[in-house]
């Protein structure tokens, strides 16, 4: 199969399947999971590379399976000249990343986690640039949020990490949620989620009137993830991180996300007011705040991510000025700033590794000591401020020019250029504050240690990076021409402005602004100290975090109000609030209605069974109200009460529904009994004529309210919807048993969701309970010492003889559930049940010698089997989940109908019997008496 017809999915997953090996392999050698996590960087480099040659050529690949179809999610990936240039971003930054942290990281820190938290972000990332589906975008987007949490915390013991990752994924994952709900807006103006058709929808979009909303909930998660005003606050706190994950996250990757947005809906939303007002002011106070705030900062950590917030608002800035120029400004920005300040940011982490400390306070002259990482810093600062010969420069030259041109617009914009010589000012400021104050001058006496020059290893990357911003900035057009090109037209989707790449544009005003910024930098620089003074009086103090911070305690003060208003620990208290709150509402409706309450539909005749089950239903519910205090004679009720509905199913043809209720009814008994051996044998009488008359009215009248509900509804002539399902179920899904097909083809989607949801509550209550101890009563109710012999032999036989006869039973009704009433739930359920009464009769430690089986790992390979039964689908080219069926032909056996539906039912018997025995036996381990039995040491030598 050609490689290019799915490659692009390979490369964005490929790191998520790597990260679970690097994660193993610091078994074997921490060092090893470094090399690895490059190799695998490099092997996906390695299948990307044939698809470049085609996207120079002009093309834009697009390789899409159906997912829900019917939703518009498509597993759908996209690759043109923008979505390559940040793929490539991510993959060789992050290459050089991982190399300088295998060198950074001390031996105390687990690599093996590193690494794989590294790939999955690089994943995460990948998905985003290139995701040719807008919903399957936003899922990636999220993953980044969560997995930037997990770098930014690694160093878990330290708090202001912890505190960092927080604030980082309240905000961006806030800015997500608002990105949703944008995302969801634009797809449904254009009618469809694909990129191919949204890019081409700008006038469709622009006319809308919802598009000044979808605008703004896309800025939103844009502004967030960019760190841009009013939400830059927690880059700089994100700085708690290790320095590998500053230098990719907060550098060359995750906050270029949002920067990577506006690129790639450039052609759908901008050009109007509404765009151009909201983006550059935005980018313009962030990029003249950060800057302000950068030169201030004494940590290098602190001092890197304020500037790295500011040149964010440089870009966001170029996008808001809407033309097809600044949006070329702004990719070579975007190129330039992720070489020199990935490389500035490794610098900072050269130092604090070498000398103890990042504090500018505590260093200087540190030339002497790491002449190479001087040098270095030297050549990445000089094209942070844009001096000439460096690629800043040139990007900085044409930004000076395109200011020019916005500030002929209007009078309000005539002040752009001043502004933007401003930022350019207080960029060469702390430009020169970071290599002056730490490798110029003399050293510092309060050193924490004399350091020495970094590793050659470490300093490799960072050396790759400024001869980057040394070539680009002599010989841009070789560099870096060719792939702007393709970068800007994967942007506009349009033709290019004309713009020229070169050192010399002769004397003109943008290099009288970059002359003025150089200058008045080195003065302010000289100045800075009655600068500090001011800015210590009047600016330090003030910290948007503080804010968030109130903001966030305000909304936990009104949840627990809130909360403490409605739950008062009652279980009576919250059922009266959610019953009189559903009545009200329901009369409410009623009332709304302009129409009779009951219809013209004639209703069914009754017949004596029908009549005997309702009245045996009615009996139970009414036993286990007026016997609740007798908890153990409660639980009989109940299972009798589950006995009579599975029969009002039979009654109603309905037998895969018996099956399934009466086993659920027999696995929940055994785990309600193993339960009630650990609470009181009966429940306290509580008597309060006030709250008894309550919960009768109340309770009466939600019976009557749904009474109402049912027969208005069934009273009515209405269109059922299996009908759709009857018809299609043969053609459709391959099998008869309707239920069973809508169960793992029509709805299979949501069985998977249902069988994820089963597996996470069995390993929950696994975590919960293992090595919990809890006393139980030696006495029954009447005071009398419980049975000494917990299994007795009559039991013990008859479950030895019956194990295998029911799991022949459970693999029949397996077998047939496609066709006949069965499936892999209802088998998964009767194998427990065969399991746990082994359990039951002969104790945990008899049974567990015999059945050795880890149950975590039949959850697992149920849940890929599930996945897989998906993703084999989509391989062929049809939506997620869809059944393929034909017939087979076997010697003896002969012609018969086979189904894939078959391997996903499997994966819900193997998840369904793997998280039921794991919560049964659990509960059951709590209590040692299940495993006082003493057992021959013959049976256990036999059973080995």
């Amino acid at each position: 199969m050609n490689l290019l017809l799915f490659n692009l999915p390979v490369v964005v997953l490929f790191p998520f399947l790597g990260a679970i090996f690097v994660a193993w392999s610091s078994k074997i050698d921490r060092y090893f999971s470094a090399w690895l996590s490059m190799g695998i960087t490099i092997v996906t480099i390695a299948i990307l590379y044939p698809s470049i040659e085609l996207v120079f050529q002009g093309e834009t690949l697009v390789q899409s399976w159906a997912w829900i179809e019917r939703v518009g999610l498509h597993f759908a990936f996209r690759l043109d000249g923008l979505s390559m240039f940040f793929a490539l971003l991510i993959l060789v930054i992050g290459l050089l990343i991982t190399f300088y942290a295998r060198y950074y990281l001390s031996n105390k820190d687990c690599m093996g986690r590193f690494f794989a938290y590294i790939l999955m972000f690089m994943g995460s990332m990948l998905g985003v640039v290139l995701s040719e589906n807008i919903l399957l975008l936003v899922v990636f987007w999220e993953l980044t949020s969560l997995t930037s949490f997990l770098l930014i915390s690694f160093w878990q013991h330290k708090k202001e990490a912890r505190q960092g990752a927080r604030v980082a994924l309240g905000v961006t994952a806030a800015g997500g949620l608002a990105l949703l709900g944008g995302v969801l807006l634009l797809g449904d103006i254009v009618g469809s989620y694909q990129l191919s058709v949204v890019l081409q929808s700008g006038d469709i979009v622009k006319e809308h009137p919802l598009y000044l909303l979808v605008l703004i909930l896309i800025l939103i998660g844009v502004f967030a993830k960019s760190a841009q005003f009013p939400f830059h606050f927690w880059l700089p706190h994100a700085m708690a991180a290790p320095t590998p994950v500053s230098a990719y996250l907060h550098s060359a990757t995750m906050v270029k996300a949002g920067i990577f947005l506006l690129a790639r809906f450039f052609p759908v939303l901008a050009g109007t007011p509404e765009w151009f007002w909201i983006v550059s002011s935005v980018g313009m106070i962030t990029l003249l705040m950060g800057a302000y705030i950068a030169f201030f900062k004494s940590d290098l950590k602190g001092l890197l991510a304020y500037s790295t917030v500011s040149h964010l608002g440089l870009i966001t800035l170029l996008f808001g000025f809407g033309t097809k120029f600044a949006v070329v400004v702004a990719l070579f920005h975007i190129m330039n700033h992720a070489a020199f300040k990935a490389s500035l940011f490794m610098i900072a982490g050269a130092v604090d590794h070498q000398s103890g400390t990042r504090d500018t306070n505590k260093l200087g002259g540190l030339i002497k000591y790491m002449p190479f990482t001087a040098i270095f810093a030297i050549i990445t600062s000089a094209a942070m401020a844009g001096v000439p010969l460096f690629n800043g420069f040139l990007s900085k030259e044409m930004f000076f020019e395109e200011a020019l041109n916005i500030s002929q617009i209007s009078t309000l914009t005539s002040i752009v250029p001043i502004l933007v010589t401003i930022g350019g000012i207080l960029a060469v400021a702390y430009s020169i504050r970071f290599v002056k104050d730490v490798f110029l001058g003399d050293i510092s006496a309060n050193l924490p240690k004399i350091p020495h020059e970094a590793p050659a290893m470490m300093l490799l990357p960072i050396g790759l990076l400024a001869l980057i911003c040394i070539a680009v900035g002599i010989f841009p057009l070789y560099f870096a021409g060719a792939m702007l090109e393709i970068t800007a037209l994967g942007s506009l989707q349009d033709s290019l402005p004309h713009y020229k790449l070169a050192i010399w544009h002769g004397f003109n005003i943008p290099l009288l602004m970059s002359a003025i910024a150089l200058c008045l930098g080195v003065l302010m620089y000289i100045m800075r100290s009655g600068l500090y003074n001011f800015y210590s009086r009047y600016f330090e103090s003030i910290d948007a975090k503080g804010y968030y911070d109130s903001l966030i305690d305000a909304l936990f003060k009104a949840s627990i109000l809130t909360t403490r208003s409605f739950d008062k620990g009652s279980l009576q208290h919250a059922a009266a609030w959610i019953i009189g709150s559903a009545l009200l509402f329901g009369f409410y409706g009623f009332y709304l209605v302009d129409a009779p309450l009951l219809g013209s539909r004639e209703m069914l005749k009754t017949d004596v069974v029908t009549i005997l089950i309702t009245l045996g239903l009615i009996s139970t519910s009414l036993l286990i109200m007026f016997m609740h205090t007798k908890r153990l004679l409660t639980l009989i009720i109940v299972g009798l009460a589950g006995l009579v509905i599975s029969l009002g199913f039979v009654k109603f043809s309905a037998p895969d529904l018996a099956l399934t209720q009466l086993s659920v009814e027999i696995v929940t008994i055994v785990l309600l009994l193993l339960a009630l051996y650990f609470l009181p044998q009966s429940t306290p009488v509580e008597f309060n004529k006030k709250r008894l008359y309550r919960d009768g009215a109340l309770a009466g009248l939600a019976g009557i309210g749904v009474v109402m509900l049912t027969l208005s509804v069934l009273t009515r002539d209405f269109a059922p919807i299996s009908d759709f399902f009857l018809e299609n179920s043969v053609p459709g899904g391959g099998g008869t048993n309707v239920v069973n097909v809508i169960l793992v083809d029509f709805r299979g989607f949501d069985t998977l969701g249902e069988i994820v949801v089963l597996a996470i509550a069995g390993l929950g209550v696994y975590a919960m309970l293992k090595g919990i101890k809890l006393s139980s009563a030696v006495k029954n109710s009447d005071g009398l010492a419980w049975n000494s012999d917990a299994h007795p032999i009559i039991m013990q036989t008859l479950t030895r003889v019956l194990f295998p006869i029911m799991l022949m039973f459970a693999v029949f009704i397996f077998i047939r559930g496609h066709n006949l009433p069965g499936g892999g739930f209802i088998s998964g359920l009767i194998a427990s049940i065969a399991i746990v009464v082994q359990y039951l009769a002969n104790g945990v430690v008899w049974t567990q010698i015999r059945l050795k089986t880890d149950m975590h790992k039949y959850i697992g390979f149920g849940l890929l089997a599930g996945t897989l039964t998906g993703v084999v689908s989509m391989l062929y080219g049809y939506p997620f989940l869809t059944t393929s069926f034909g017939y087979l032909n076997w010697p003896i056996v002969g012609k018969f109908h086979v189904a894939s539906a078959l391997a996903f039912d499997l994966g819900v018997f193997l998840v369904v019997v793997g998280a039921t025995i794991m919560i049964l036996v659990e509960i059951g381990k709590i209590s040692t008496a299940t495993h006082k039995k003493d057992f021959d040491a013959q049976d256990v030598s036999e059973a080995k």
